[in-house]
């Protein structure tokens, strides 16, 4: 089934997946877009926007930490505290244009090490697991949209709804026969597995090639193709959100940041998908991008020091990205805990200074007008978190 804009109208969300990344969008009334982007795996914090003002952070890291501003292949200067990792290179064009920003050593109101729990919880918006998304509380906040659909409030289009997006709202699963399809390096390691046997190896490979796969493919050799989803269906979210009677709420999601191994070569790949699918979001909206704030959040940090096998393990602080034509950007938004002795969260990660729930109550008051109580609904028991004030523009 293609992803069309009549499909998105459906109602509160329709979703594809490849791969690893999906996207789901909803319709609101309002001139406004607001795009929720979430990192599975946990991204690294202090390698995508990296404290290189701060003394103690050779001393943790300094064999991963990419050259200084300036230096070849080194970062992009954040205004002489903190440098963007190299692979972001179109997100650092939208922070000198003033449309980008990064919220440092920030977490949600959990302290858990576990992907399952973190990320339940921070797409329910809450320290507990609850049956519904923040993001879908955040649609149900807003007055209805003017078009309702005979069908229901929302299809998804695939095998499950992401809880971002489960709430009230009714939402119909619905997946065409052969949706999931295996990702291009589950094909790779089956003809590996076979090369060796004279009947089913050349009559695999013979198969594989006739279906376009290539030689590389199929020698493990080559990236999946799937690694390039990201882009594709960030273009087809700013097609659909900057279309006149399109939707104006979506939720994109990628992959591949759990960095336990060999950092440095793992992360630089999402990072640049990462990269390249915000900066085709800007292109695919157009002049609806002065009206658009994106929020990008991962469900924790990693830790501070590296571990053994020149990786990162599961940490608590982290960065969070505000992005978008309406965003008030060119800003670092921290308050810095510090790398040195005596100064990280139990010995080990970066300390946070800042709950997500408030970063996202501030765009959600400024962008989208919700007032108090309506923060208090999408995120319950958070009134220690005040909205972040001054993310989006006057």
């Amino acid at each position: 089934m293609p992803l069309t804009r009549r499909t998105a109208l459906l109602g509160l969300a329709t979703s594809l997946s490849i791969g690893r990344t999906t996207l789901a969008l909803a319709a609101a009334p309002t001139d406004k877009r607001l795009v929720v982007v979430i990192l599975r795996g946990a991204l690294d914090g202090m390698a995508a926007v990296v404290p290189y003002g701060d003394p103690g952070l050779a001393e943790l890291r300094g064999e991963i930490v990419p050259p200084g501003p300036g230096q070849p292949d080194g970062l992009l200067d954040l205004g002489g505290f903190f440098g963007l990792h190299p692979a972001l290179a179109g997100v650092h064009a939208m922070y000198k244009a003033n449309e980008g920003l990064a919220v440092h050593a920030v977490a949600g109101s959990y302290r858990v090490r576990s992907h399952f729990e973190a990320q339940d919880y921070l797409e329910s918006g809450a320290d507990h697991r609850m049956t519904s998304g923040w993001l879908n509380r955040v649609v149900a906040a807003l007055p209805p949209a003017k078009t309702v659909q005979p069908e229901g409030d929302a299809l998804a289009v695939g095998v499950s709804v992401p809880l971002l997006l489960r709430g009230p709202a009714r939402v119909a699963n619905w997946a065409p026969h052969g949706f999931s399809q295996p990702a291009p390096d589950l094909y790779a390691t089956i003809a590996a597995l076979n090369r060796s046997d004279p009947v089913t190896g050349p009559a695999i490979t013979e198969g594989l090639r006739a279906r376009d796969f290539s030689t590389t493919v199929m020698a493990g050799e080559e990236e999946p193709k799937e690694r390039n989803a990201f882009p594709a269906l960030a273009r087809a979210a700013g097609e659909m959100l900057g279309a006149q009677d399109g939707p104006r709420i979506a939720a994109l999601e990628i992959g591949g940041w759990d960095t336990h191994t060999v950092q440095v070569n793992r992360l630089a790949g999402p990072l640049k998908q990462l990269d390249a699918g915000l900066v085709a979001l800007k292109t695919a909206l157009g002049p609806a991008w002065a009206q658009t704030a994106v929020l990008v959040m991962t469900e924790f940090g990693r830790t501070a020091r590296v571990n053994g096998t020149k990786g990162t393990d599961h940490g608590t602080g982290t960065v969070a990205f505000v992005l978008g034509g309406a965003v008030a950007g060119g800003r670092i938004k921290a308050t810095w805990p510090g790398l040195g002795a005596g100064q990280l969260f139990e010995n080990r990660d970066l300390a946070p200074t800042t709950d997500l729930r408030a970063v996202a109550k501030g765009m959600l008051a400024s962008h989208l007008g919700l007032d108090a109580g309506a923060l208090g609904q999408i995120f319950p028991d958070s009134h220690g978190a005040g909205a972040m004030p001054g993310l989006i523009r006057t």
